[in-house]
């Protein structure tokens, strides 16, 4: 039987990715606290296509995620883009994940535990060089410094996201990436609180009022610092609590890409 895939397109063309999106698969990471992490993550997988060829072998991709046995290791990333390219006969392969990573927190001054959850993802490609990247977004809450000065009182506060991408050098913490970035808000955000725990964050806030600029500014400045983090993107989205638009902040420190 032809195989109608390999007939030569109408259009000769070449198209920069081609492949499967949104596979719900489960993967395994390494965990700080407790070695290993079970999650479920999003898979979208991508090959380029040559001029000639009219279509790809979409269930090879599916095929290669089968052969690790139901877990991805992050660490097997490069192993299994390598055999995409060899697979499909492409130049350029690419994988991303996007997944739910649990943390567990204690709150700030009763000692409470909680589980917090944060959306993360990984992207890697191989073409003439291997490129990883982590991405993690953070809630925290941002305290308004105008409003502060002008009230006397207080000030509004709305929770915030801040989402970062970095690209690094040996190895980094998911854990290390989601404190630093908790760090540079004006509070940081719980998943469970006693009375004397949003006493304490309320103040804190009130004494660490802070602007998207700033809070941007203030992660720029910590992954500059890192010694692990070779490049980086930081984008600060606040959820105004007064105004009919939402406050947006964006730094980008990659090389290229």
């Amino acid at each position: 039987m032809e195989d109608i895939r390999r007939q030569q397109p109408e259009g000769s063309i070449p198209i920069d990715k081609v492949g499967v999106k949104n596979l719900r698969y489960p993967i395994v990471l390494l965990d700080k606290a407790h070695n290993r992490q079970h999650t479920i993550a999003t898979i979208s997988m991508f090959v380029d296509l040559p001029k000639e060829q009219r279509g790809t072998f979409m269930g090879r991709f599916v095929e290669i995620l089968n052969r690790y046995h139901r877990e991805i290791d992050v660490h097997k990333l490069g192993t299994i883009l390598k055999e995409m390219r060899e697979r499909l006969g492409a130049n350029s392969a690419h994988l991303e994940m996007e997944f739910p990573y649990f943390v567990e927190k204690c709150a700030p001054v009763s000692g409470v535990r909680s589980q917090m959850d944060y959306r993360c993802w990984i992207s890697a490609s191989l073409s003439d060089r291997f490129v990883l990247r982590l991405g993690v977004a953070v809630p925290v809450t941002t305290l308004c410094p105008c409003s502060r000065e002008m009230s006397g009182r207080g000030g509004h506060n709305q929770r915030a996201e801040i989402r970062a991408v970095v690209e690094f050098k040996g190895f980094v913490w998911i854990e290390d990436l989601i404190d630093l970035l908790e760090e540079c808000g004006s509070s940081e955000v719980y998943s469970l609180l006693e009375r004397e725990d949003e006493k304490h964050l309320t103040a804190q806030a009130l004494d660490n009022p802070a602007f998207v600029e700033d809070v941007v500014r203030k992660v720029a400045q910590r992954l500059d610092a890192h010694p692990q983090i070779t490049g980086y993107l930081v984008e600060v989205e606040s959820f105004e609590s007064i105004h009919h638009h939402e406050a947006y902040a964006y730094i980008n420190r990659f090389r290229s890409g």
